[in-house]
């Protein structure tokens, strides 16, 4: 590990705090402002939200700072860094789509990609698994 902090931040057992709550709690705890510096994507099915950090902070401190908040312990929400990986998932693909295309979409630096070492394509369930060559390109 190379000491780098990962851009995001995962929120787990937010269901007794609603999506709006959470971003107020968010933006008081960091100081910065929902859209503009940081998006939240939530992920009702296992009770989880991901916060990731379009301004550049010190994560590994907001992970402290939140786990000391009163309001974060009120809910019993708990917060770590998200783990960097080389694998992500794409889905609801267009039809026609191509593994080239999507290697080239993935490495492209505009939407923050890296080189690409594999793309499986799964046509049936519109979806692809993108493997990056290391853990820079996939944010």
């Amino acid at each position: 590990d190379s000491g780098e902090a990962s851009p995001s931040v995962v929120f787990e057992n937010i269901k007794r705090c609603s999506p709006n709550c959470l971003q107020m709690l968010l933006e008081n705890i960091s100081g910065l402002t929902v859209d503009a510096d940081f998006t939240v994507e939530l992920i009702p099915e296992i009770n989880v939200a991901v916060v990731t950090f379009i301004k550049s902070i010190d994560t590994k401190e907001f992970v402290k700072n939140c786990s000391q908040d009163k309001r974060v312990r009120e809910f019993k929400i708990t917060a770590r860094l998200l783990e960097l990986t080389q694998t992500i998932k794409a889905e609801n693909l267009p039809d026609s789509i191509s593994t080239d295309y999507l290697t080239v979409y993935f490495e492209s630096a505009r939407s923050g990609g890296g080189p690409v070492s594999d793309v499986q394509l799964f046509p049936k369930e519109n979806s692809a698994i993108i493997t990056f060559c290391d853990h820079k390109g996939n944010t």
